[in-house]
């Protein structure tokens, strides 16, 4: 099917979903470019292609071809792509094997760089709290590289899940610039949980009383980005496992 008109009530419902609003409302998203399609099509969660290229049709999924005026309305890049999805929201899964909590993280970079970083070491299970920048942000999603649909990613109150996973046996981990044990001594056990703190503020103090041991990073300097923190600390545990 070809749209022309930026009036058309498909463009309209798309530009939509640039708002977190709207998102939250349909449980949709938009993605940009053939990498992160691709990586969407093998997840599942496509479920249209919009393009200004006839070549990217995939058969089984809607397919519109649009104008470069509507493909500039709709992507978020400063040079517009040639190819967008609609994309369902993610379910949640089962919580298994290693998993990191972001309290409170706010830069959609940070967490873009958490979740490529949490696939590539071997993280299971990626737990936001309610107040950590929006998955679905268009950052966010640029910057996990398409890894976000390579994960199992749960938005949730952090005090609750964190006794859950204690009745788990899981032992909880968080993290303190100045306190704590050193990482490279620290023996990892069996089922780990790792709590990743605001980008300025860290942990809050109740999340930091109900973990089990504090890991501290030894650096030079007098603090890490979050994302930075987060990938070092995984590394770590995956070379420990």
């Amino acid at each position: 099917m070809k749209i022309e008109s930026l009036n058309n009530s498909k463009v309209k419902n798309w530009a939509k979903l640039k708002e977190k609003k709207y998102r939250d409302e349909t449980n949709l998203f938009l993605i940009e470019g053939d990498h992160l399609l691709n990586n969407a099509m093998v997840n599942g969660s496509l479920i249209e292609i919009i393009s200004t290229d006839e070549a990217m049709e995939i058969p089984g999924i809607p397919f519109y071809l649009v104008t470069d005026s509507i493909m500039r309305k709709l992507s978020s890049q400063v040079s517009s792509t040639k190819v967008m999805g609609v994309c369902k929201k993610m379910e949640k899964q089962e919580i298994t094997g290693n998993v990191c909590l972001l309290d409170n993280i706010q830069d959609p970079g940070n967490l873009g760089t958490i979740i490529r970083s949490a696939v590539a070491f071997n993280i299971n299970t990626l737990i936001l709290s309610n107040d950590t920048v929006d998955l679905y942000n268009e950052k966010v999603i640029r910057a996990s590289e398409g890894m976000l649909f390579h994960l199992n990613i749960i938005r949730t109150d952090l005090i609750s899940i964190v006794k859950d996973l204690k009745a788990k046996d899981y032992e909880i981990y968080g993290t303190d610039v100045k306190d704590g044990i050193n990482l490279p001594e620290i023996n990892f056990s069996s089922k780990i949980a790792i709590i990743i703190g605001n980008e300025g503020n860290g942990m809050s103090e109740y999340l930091k009383n109900l973990c089990d041991k504090l890991i501290h990073i030894n650096i030079r300097c007098e603090s890490l980005n979050a994302g930075v923190a987060a990938s070092i600390i995984f590394y770590e545990l995956n070379k420990n496992k």
